[in-house]
């Protein structure tokens, strides 16, 4: 029986569809982001699923801790941690939203909190925790808000041992 193609505008899951016992949901709080964890919510089985729910946040703020004649080693130090302490708060509060919801559906949720190169460290996780499948977000559009950081999809496709779905744009 030949496949039936799905359009983008289709559910990108038909009804009978691949059930992962060991899902990573990677997810960084962008408007993608949220359409990945709807998605591997949906994708997820109560009883069945684990849904380990990856955050990593870029490193990309190190560089930019006033490097300069005015900044003192430690002033540099202060505002790092201050830094750090933000976006480890916003990084929360993301995981409590994906936690209630897949808590409230019955699912096992797990978060991991990561700090690096967004590939590098999904590439690490997945290896670690050996998952049936991985979903994302797609990549935000040239000119939509939010963090500059990118992605190296190339890299994180070549290097994942299981399936990656990136969910549609919301």
């Amino acid at each position: 029986m030949p496949l039936k193609p799905v359009s983008c505008t289709q559910d990108p899951l038909p009804p009978a569809s691949f059930t992962p016992a060991r899902l990573l949901l990677c997810h960084h709080g962008t408007p993608g982001a949220a359409a990945a964890a709807a998605l591997a919510l949906r994708i997820a089985q109560p009883g069945y699923t684990d849904l380990i729910h990856c955050l990593v946040v870029p490193d990309l703020w190190g560089g930019m801790q006033g490097d300069d004649w005015l900044n003192n080693a430690s002033t540099r130090d202060a505002f790092g941690d201050y830094v750090e302490k933000l976006l480890e708060g916003d990084a929360r509060r993301e995981l409590a939203v994906v936690e209630g919801e897949a808590r409230a559906r019955g699912i096992a949720w797990r978060p991991l909190l990561r700090y690096g190169d967004p590939a590098r460290e999904v590439l690490a996780v997945a290896a670690a925790e050996r998952p049936d499948l991985v979903v994302m977000g797609p990549p935000r559009r040239k000119g939509e808000s939010g963090l500059r950081s990118r992605l190296d999809l190339e890299q994180l496709v070549r290097g994942l041992s299981c399936p990656l779905l990136i969910a549609p744009r919301p």
